[in-house]
């Protein structure tokens, strides 16, 4: 299925530019200039500079890095492209036409062609191009984050990042990340493994506030011969408080807003041989309309459902919260019959906006907080298993800090 918020992530690209700028003449953090100007009344005055010059290798990545600039005239037209595809990067030009640069992070391993164009005072016309490669995959690593930027999402938020390489300085990279909240909340940072490091505050973020976070890789070496490139900010806004409690001894969720109480809803949650979850758990990715399939789970062919309606994500091991179309209505509310998820009544095609599966998914957001309880034998959901470090004492999850603790540690298993 399609992550509807994981595919949006923005990448952290890691690499060793900034470490292979300072070694040589030959870097990718060099320029390139046009040749002196000649006497010649027919030679145009206008002087390009570009960045990175001619042949550069190791070129970085991040936004702003590819630049044009002219003396003694405006330029006319910038261009920087991939020849083996034909895209092009989009870059903004300033208001004296005078430089340009890139406005969006390059691709690894790949060959850019910039070309720049200018015209002096008696219009005369100097173009110029480099040819660069950029960082290669093997010396870089990158990252993907969520939420995404300009989002607005529940209280139970955390701030994502994962890594496509081990991460060794583990300090280094966290010190790199610095998050700051209207609120005035200071949110720490937590490792999962070697990869994947999140964040998040004491308490859950206060309803209505801003966030802001900045990360600064650029220069990190992130493992050995590793660096990063990225230098880069989002910003996130805190929704309304909504935290749905699910009771699977009572067959009913109830569903409370900013302190009052919205709904209380009929489930089926998991029966006693696939028991759900107990513990906080955060929704992280939406679906009006679903496939799943107890094959990608490890359950065999014990369901193939294509079109599962209204369904949230609470776990990265298969949890959902979604409609159901296909079992007795008399169910909900009176028995636990599903394989983990929890399920509310709902029609086929999810186009009955009065069903309870419709109702909540349009009623809640990501990053809303769905609490599971009194499942008998379901245990405690994992804080690595989703979005779900809630589950984490505030002690255990400062101690899973390389800032905030000498000794860090990695979060508990996934359960599948």
């Amino acid at each position: 299925m399609i992550s509807t918020r994981w595919t949006t992530l923005v990448a952290i690209p890691v690499a060793a530019v900034v470490a292979l700028a300072g070694c040589s003449s030959g870097s990718g953090g060099g320029s390139s200039t046009t040749t002196g100007r000649s006497t010649e009344s027919s030679a145009p005055s206008a002087t390009l500079t570009l960045t990175p010059k001619n042949s550069a290798t190791g070129v970085g990545i991040t936004a702003g890095t590819v630049k044009a600039s002219v003396d003694d005239g405006t330029l006319t037209s910038v261009t920087l492209t991939d020849p083996a595809t034909g895209a092009s990067v989009p870059g903004t030009t300033d208001a004296s036409k005078t430089s340009w640069k890139s406005s969006r992070a390059l691709d690894r391993g790949t060959k850019y062609t910039l070309t720049a164009k200018a015209k002096d005072s008696d219009g005369k016309s100097a173009t110029r191009t480099s040819h660069f490669t950029t960082v290669s995959k093997a010396d870089s690593a990158i990252a993907y984050y969520t939420p995404e930027n300009q989002s607005t999402v529940g209280v139970g938020m955390e701030v994502s990042f994962n890594l496509d390489k081990p991460v060794t300085d583990k300090k280094a990279v966290e010190s790199a990340v610095t998050i700051t909240s209207s609120s005035g909340q200071k949110a720490v940072g937590h490792w999962f493994g070697t990869q994947r490091l999140d964040f998040r505050p004491k308490e859950y973020w206060t309803a209505g506030s801003s966030v802001k976070v900045d990360f600064d890789l650029d220069g990190v070496e992130v493992s050995p011969g590793v660096y990063g490139v990225q230098n880069k900010s989002f910003t996130f806004t805190v929704g309304r408080k909504q935290v749905s409690t699910v009771d699977a001894a009572t067959h009913e969720m109830t569903v409370v807003r900013d302190g009052a109480k919205l709904k209380t809803i009929p489930v089926s949650t998991g029966a006693p041989k696939y028991a759900t979850w107990n513990g906080q758990m955060v929704i992280s990715e939406q679906y009006e309309q679903t496939k799943m399939d107890s094959t990608t789970v490890g359950l065999g062919d014990e369901y193939n459902i294509a079109d599962v309606p209204h369904a949230q994500r609470l776990t990265t091991s298969g949890t959902f919260i979604h409609g159901n179309y296909w079992s007795n209505p008399a169910i909900f509310g009176a028995e636990n019959t599903s394989h983990g998820c929890i399920g509310l009544q709902d029609v086929q095609g999810g186009g009955d906006s009065s069903t309870p599966g419709s109702w909540f998914y349009t009623n809640s957001m990501i990053g809303d907080l769905v609490v599971v309880k009194n499942s008998e034998g379901g245990g405690t959901v994992a804080a690595d298993n989703g979005l779900n470090g809630w589950n984490l004492t505030w002690s255990q999850w400062t101690a899973g800090s390389a800032v905030a603790s000498s000794e860090p540690q990695s979060g508990t298993g996934t359960r599948t």
